[in-house]
């Protein structure tokens, strides 16, 4: 094709408005570990003119992350308020710079963080977002406003700081008042056996200001500003610590000090939100007035701490019967749910803020809450909402010591609390890649591996590789759940340097923090199909379904049935019957227990059947495609625990029966269509339909115990799995059948102690 050389440059513009709409599409992604984030400009400190008003900005109020809140303002020694007339992104962004965030996320008006107190110091803001300071946009005049604080505008910054902030506090007379205000803190570790330890659990606390790193005096340090610093780095608390070795390394190496103290409650979730103590006071010979860096020494929740026998406890276990997280994608971050009289329920998020959060996360042991969630960000639960209104002063020990309104009218669980907690670095996502994907979140999974005494990289052989495993690599690097396990990556072409498989016989429980600690083989490798093209691979995803069986309906719909066997030929084919129904006459009868399922999706996706239509198997008996060969097993086990009586459905149709409130159908199996169930739906699958059984035929009088799991096999991805069993207990005298005592999960109905149920009924 000829191409005009005039035409040259408006190609070189199309082409290049092309690319970057393709990399657009790639852009809510971000950049997960081992992608190069885009060079950040650095920090230059803003010079002011002389004439510009001086004023401090925080972010305050009902915060559920650390890092957005009301904006206030203080000038002329006093605290105030911004109104949200004519407020814009660009206004955001010219405070998150000013506070030292890289950016603006957004903003709300209408004081959503609650009503400020004090003046409203600016009103009608017309910022273009390039400004040094708030004070530089064109406003009405400071102090100028008709504005009420139901008006108090709110920012969320993003978490990431601006390289090489430096703190310059331009009212030194007011220090009292005003936010610490750092480019970023750490616990480093001084002594060689904490050096060699993961997490670090002791060290010196240093902030960077100005882009370098800086220890603090210890002269007026308290216990309370190490909980803070703790509670960020994901440890639950604080302890003790050997202050003389500290003292001999002090005086070997000259520190460097910052030039603040820090001055915190105890409660807060991040330093940031700790007030400036006093200027640090140097002595002649440049040390601090209380001769001493500060050291902290943290407490690791048992997730984190190592024991002389194991090592690291290898997958999670929650610490406190009475609260779990549920339908996260990683470690410490998920729906709250309390246990009271002997069942699980959730929290209403009405007022919940990062005070309750942190109180969940520290009972959990974890650090402090990262973020409180609401509105069902984390899948919505099932069965009651124990708790409403919930307040706490951020030191209870358990979420349940907090005052909480027992009424939880008006309640749904589209609103159910949820928090992201902060856990300890534990360095796993550097041993661990994805590569040759078109985008950061899929692609042939690379292990970093110890082979003759060095590290080298490699792939994972894909015999046996599935959704746990995937779930495992995804949960390892950060990068939410599974959607796709592969046994063929040859369409991926990752290093070539990492063709070799260094990991084999991968077995993961879904549990585990990092794929090392899923059961493998050791140094003896066995892949006979080896690595490369066919080295395991994954597709991660930010969100998933999670299925979750009504029991109030197993329970209430449940009965028997007395049938020919001459009816039940299809059922027969299918194997929905005992597998001796073979052996005997076609006018004998088979006696069905029968049952509706009500499967509701309370997850964040859709949930699809992982074989695509053209792949779906026909029964011609039944006239139907199977799109799950195997979608739910039905079991009948005696009190000790052994089958007695077994059946299974198959998902001939996975659709749409019902939703909630405005939520519309999508899936209906009709006309060959696209099966599923969308989130906020649920499918029943009625008492009265082939194969919604369990035949009991053979079964003696006694009493049982009843099972039900959804996608036994793991088969499509899911948040949670730990719900997709449902038991019951089952009464049978030989004429008559008794359902009761239904309730999901794995555990049955759990005792609590009489403190515990003192709490609960006071």
């Amino acid at each position: 094709i000829f191409i005009p050389f005039a035409c040259l440059p408006c190609c070189t513009v199309i082409l290049s408005v092309l690319l970057e709409l393709a990399l657009s599409q790639y852009e809510h992604l971000g950049y997960p570990p081992g992608y190069p984030d885009p060079e950040q400009e650095q920090y230059t400190a803003p010079q002011l003119a002389a004439d510009t008003p001086r004023i401090q900005l925080r972010l305050a109020g009902d915060k559920r992350k650390h890092n957005e809140g009301r904006v206030e303002v203080f000038y002329n020694g006093e605290w105030g308020t911004v109104c949200d007339d004519d407020f814009t992104i660009h206004a955001a962004q010219v405070v998150c710079r000013e506070l030292g965030y890289l950016e603006a996320v957004s903003w709300s008006p209408s004081s959503k963080y609650g009503k400020g107190e004090g003046p409203i110091w600016f009103d009608n803001l017309h910022c273009t977002g390039k400004e040094k300071t708030l004070a530089l946009c064109p406003s009405n005049g400071i102090g100028v406003s008709d504005c009420k604080h139901s008006e108090d505008v709110g920012v969320v910054c993003s978490d990431k700081r601006i390289p090489g902030f430096k703190f310059i506090n331009t009212l030194p007379n007011h220090i009292e008042n005003l936010d610490i205000q750092v480019e970023d803190v750490r616990i480093r570790a001084i002594l060689s056996s904490y050096r060699k330890r993961i997490p670090v659990t002791e060290g010196y606390v240093e902030v960077k200001d100005g882009g370098k790193w800086k220890q603090i005096c210890n002269a007026e340090w308290t216990q309370l500003n190490s909980r803070v610093i703790c509670g960020m780095f994901g440890f639950p608390g604080e302890r003790k610590y050997n202050a003389r070795v500290y003292k001999m390394f002090a005086r070997r190496r000259k520190p460097s000090y910052w030039d603040y103290s820090v001055n915190c409650t105890g409660n807060e979730a991040h330093l940031s939100s700790c007030k400036l103590g006093q200027a640090t006071t140097l002595k002649p010979n440049e040390t601090c007035a209380g001769g001493l860096p500060v050291v902290v020494s943290c407490v690791p929740g048992k997730a984190f701490a190592p024991t002389p026998m194991t090592g690291f406890r290898k997958a999670f276990r929650h610490e406190q019967p009475l609260v779990r997280l549920r339908g996260g994608a990683i470690v410490g971050e998920g729906r709250v749910e309390v246990l009271k009289n002997g069942e699980w329920g959730t929290i209403c998020d009405d007022n919940w803020s990062l005070l309750s959060a942190t109180v969940v996360c520290r009972e959990l042991g974890f650090g402090t809450a990262k973020e409180a969630l609401s509105g069902g960000r984390l899948g919505q639960g099932m069965g009651p909402v124990h708790m409403n209104e919930v307040e706490c002063s951020g030191f209870e020990k358990s979420i349940t010591e907090c005052f909480f309104n027992k009424e939880a009218l008006g309640c749904s669980h589209e609103e159910d609390a949820a928090v992201r907690c902060n856990v300890p670095a534990m360095g796993f996502q550097e041993s661990l890649r994805l590569s040759g994907g078109r985008n950061p979140y899929e692609g042939r999974v690379e292990v970093l591996m110890e082979r003759n005494g060095s590290l080298v990289w490699g792939t994972v052989c894909s015999e046996g590789w599935g959704t746990m495993e995937a779930m495992v690599v995804c949960r390892q690097l950060g990068l939410g759940f599974a959607s796709n396990a592969f046994q063929e990556t040859w369409y991926w072409p990752g290093e070539v340097s990492a063709d070799n498989v260094v990991m084999s016989g991968v077995r993961c429980s879904g549990t585990e923090m990092s794929l090392s600690h899923c059961l493998h083989h050791g140094t003896h490798l066995s892949c006979p199909k080896g690595g490369g093209r066919n080295a395991a691979g994954v597709s991660c995803s930010e969100t998933a379904p999670d299925l979750v069986l009504n029991p109030q309906v197993v329970e209430q719909t449940t009965y028997m049935e007395d049938r020919p066997m001459f009816m039940l030929q299809c059922a027969y084919e299918e194997n929905c019957l005992s597998s001796n129904s073979g052996e005997v006459p076609a006018n004998s009868y088979r006696r069905l227990l029968r049952f509706s399922s009500q499967i509701h999706n309370n997850g964040q996706s859709d949930f699809r059947p992982k074989a695509s239509r053209h792949s779906w198997v026909w029964h011609d008996c039944h006239r139907h495609y199977h799109s799950m060969e195997v979608f739910t097993l039905y079991d009948m086990f005696s009190l000790n625990g052994t089958k007695v009586a077994e059946g299974h459905k198959a998902s001939f149709c996975l659709e749409d029966s019902e939703c909630d409130e405005g939520i519309e159908k999508r899936y209906e199996c009709a006309n060959f269509g696209e099966q599923g169930i969308t989130v906020g739906c649920w499918d029943t699958y009625r008492h009265d339909i082939d194969c919604q059984w369990v035949d009991i035929t053979d079964l003696k009088p006694g009493d049982y115990i009843f099972q039900i799991i959804i996608n036994p096999n793991y088969e499509v991805p899911e948040s949670d799995y730990s719900n997709n069993i449902m038991k019951c207990r089952c009464r049978y005298d030989g004429h008559r059948v008794w359902m009761y005592s239904c309730h999901n999960g794995k555990t049955s109905q759990l005792s609590l102690t009489p403190a515990v149920l003192l709490m609960w009924m006071t």
